[in-house]
Formats: structure tokens, sequence, C-alpha cells
């Protein structure tokens, strides 16, 4: 068993501040475990403290049934992958691997067989008598993996291990990760601030917001059915669309059903749920009439930019849209011109309602 409990866990500093307000999760044995959010939302401080790297002002952290406040960082049964590799320059990538074995005081035979059965299992096998120098970014973090893998550790802790590397190569190594993850069936915890990272990877997806947790779940239920306009709008590429219910015409559309519309403050759209029509008559569950201002193409889709005329939006979150901003997602590059006119629609059941402070979801 190697599940890992969080139990009303704080963290207060010095002088008040406080990082972590009261955070309670469990992670089950074997499932992989991603903390994401903006800068300064705490996770990286969270995964400290489970790492024993931070102490815990109050609050449980359990691992694999035991309580591990009090215990020291080696004696805890983690190990952790950093996003600098921390690989010791003038090792050879099997002493990299080996060193904290020895200073276990691991029987050398053992040592060398869990080196080279890691370094098989992260095709580096034809490296290991090479120095860190000698290697490009991708082959170090697979090195820094390797240090981890070799320890069989009950918990694997990474603090975003993809951050230094380039885009492509970030990709090749997310896959390379889960594939890894999946193949040891090691309980792993996961900190990143990237939301396409964290949505391709995770088993339980935690989204940390103000030293809190925002939503936990299944990716891809929380993305289908965020909690908080928060949620809504970090989650996602690009965000949701929140549009302010105040009365306007926006709400008018929703005259059917008042008890919902008179609870709610904020009406949200994903992008990909909404449709341009040429025709000014055309309804869905909504219809927003926007005015072109900018077009993206990226490939196999295109990303419209509109403005509603003389709305404001809500804007008070990172990653959330400009007021009155509309981004409709459409498929291929034909798109409409900068500067014209259209109505984009969405059926009711893509629509999303949040009371008037973003803090609560409301069923339509």
């Amino acid at each position: 068993m190697s599940n890992v409990s969080l139990r009303n866990v704080r963290k207060t500093y010095p002088g008040g501040f406080e990082a972590i307000k009261g955070i309670d999760f469990e992670i089950p044995d074997g499932q992989f475990c991603v903390l994401v959010g903006p800068s300064g939302c705490g996770k990286s401080t969270l995964l400290r403290m489970v790492a024993g790297l931070e102490t815990v002002t109050s609050g449980e952290i359990d691992i694999g049934g035991r309580v591990v406040n009090e215990v020291e960082p080696a004696d805890r049964d983690i190990a952790m992958v950093f996003q600098n590799y921390a690989l010791y320059p003038h090792m050879t990538v099997y002493n990299n691997m080996a060193y904290g074995l020895r200073n276990r005081g691991m029987p050398k035979p053992e040592i060398d067989t869990r080196v080279r059965e890691a370094a098989q299992i992260l095709e580096i096998t034809t490296m290991l008598d090479r120095k860190p120098r000698q290697l490009s970014g991708g082959q170090r973090q697979r090195v820094a993996m390797g240090r981890a893998i070799v320890r069989q550790p009950k918990v694997f802790l990474f603090d975003e291990p993809l951050s230094n590397l380039d885009a492509k190569l970030r990709v090749a190594m997310r896959v390379e990760i889960r594939k890894l993850q999946r193949r040891l069936k090691t309980t792993s915890i996961y900190v990143t601030h990237d939301q396409l990272e964290a949505m391709t990877l995770a088993d339980i997806l935690v989204v940390m917001n103000g030293g809190q947790v925002e939503q936990i779940g299944n990716p891809l239920e929380i993305y289908r059915k965020p909690a908080t306009t928060f949620v809504a709008s970090f989650i996602g590429a690009p965000p949701m669309n929140l549009i302010p219910l105040d009365g306007g015409e926006i709400a008018a559309q929703f005259a059917g059903d008042s008890r919902s519309v008179a609870a709610a403050g904020v009406l949200g759209v994903r992008p990909e749920d909404l449709l341009i029509s040429t025709d000014a008559t055309a309804t869905g569950g909504i219809a927003l009439d926007l005015t072109v201002e900018a077009i993206e193409r990226v490939g196999p889709e295109t990303f419209v930019y509109g403005s509603r005329e003389g709305a404001h939006g809500v804007s008070v979150n990172p990653g959330e849209l400009p007021p009155g901003e509309v981004i409709v997602r459409i498929p291929g590059q034909i798109a409409p011109a900068i500067g014209e006119r259209i109505r984009a629609i969405a059926p009711r059941d893509k629509l999303h309602l949040f009371s008037a402070d973003g803090r609560a979801r409301i069923d339509i």
C-alpha cells in the first residue's frame, strides 16, 4: 500500500502568510496525481511538504499508512525528480544513478542490477559511461528519472520536471513519463503550471488557486463540468468564454428558465462549442453577435476573436479573457474577415452557469 493522504494540511510562514489553507484529499495506490495551478498557488509548497522539505504547520500527511510529519525526507521512502536534473557533473551516468544506493550500503551486485534495469527501461544503456555534459536535456532528465527509479520508492514526486525542455521534447518526455508510471505502477505526484500537461498525465487532477483546492477529480470531468469560473478559465486552451448575466440580452435568452438565471451571474461556453452562422436570426441555446477583431490559424483549426459591442466581461483570474472578448474555435482555415459582423451560437446542453462570485456551478 502506497496511498498518500493529506488531512487538513496547512502551511503558515513567519509573519502570518498562509501558503496552504487546509487541504484534504487522498491518492490511491498506483495513481498518477497532478497538482496544477498558476504561479504562487501553493502546488510546489504542498509537494515539498509531502517530500519533507517543508514543515507542516498543522494537519497530517500519511504515506502508506504512516503519518510522516516528523519523519526525515530520507526516511519517507519517496524519490523526487526536479526541473534542474540535479546531477553530479563529475560522475558518469552509472554513478549518478548508483550514488544514493551506495550511500544506503546496498550490495554492489544489487546496485548493478537496479541501475542496468532502470537504464534499459529508460533506453539509456549506451550512455552509462558518459558524463552529464555529454548528454542532451532530455537525456539528462532520463538520468534524473533513472536515479529515482533505482530507489524503488513508495512514491515518486515530480517538481515541474519538463519546464527546462523545448516544446517538442516536452511532448515526447510527457508521453515517456506516463508510460513509465503505468509500467512501474508507483504512486506519483506531479506539479506543473501547464494545464495541457496536467490533462494528459493525470489520473487525478487537483486544480489549486490561492493555497486551496478549487476542484479535484478526473481530468475530463473537470473539463466538462468545472466547479468554478477559475477552473473553467484555467483548464482549457483557449480558455472558456465567461460572460456576465446582468439582465441584458444574454439573460433575456434564458427567459424560459428564470430560476437558473436568477441564481446565476456568469454564463460560460467553450470556444469549440460555439458555431458561426451567417444567418442573423439564427439561435441556439445562446446567440452572441460579435465583431471579428483577430484571427489565429493554428494548422487544423482557427481561433476567431470577436468583441461584443458595449459588453463588459468577467476578467479577474489568471487566464481569463479580456472584458467583452469571445473566442470561437472552428475547424479548418477558412474564417470570417476581420471587422465582419458574425453570430455565434451554442446549444443549451453546452452552456455552463456560475454564481455571480464565480465560486459555485449552477445546473441548468
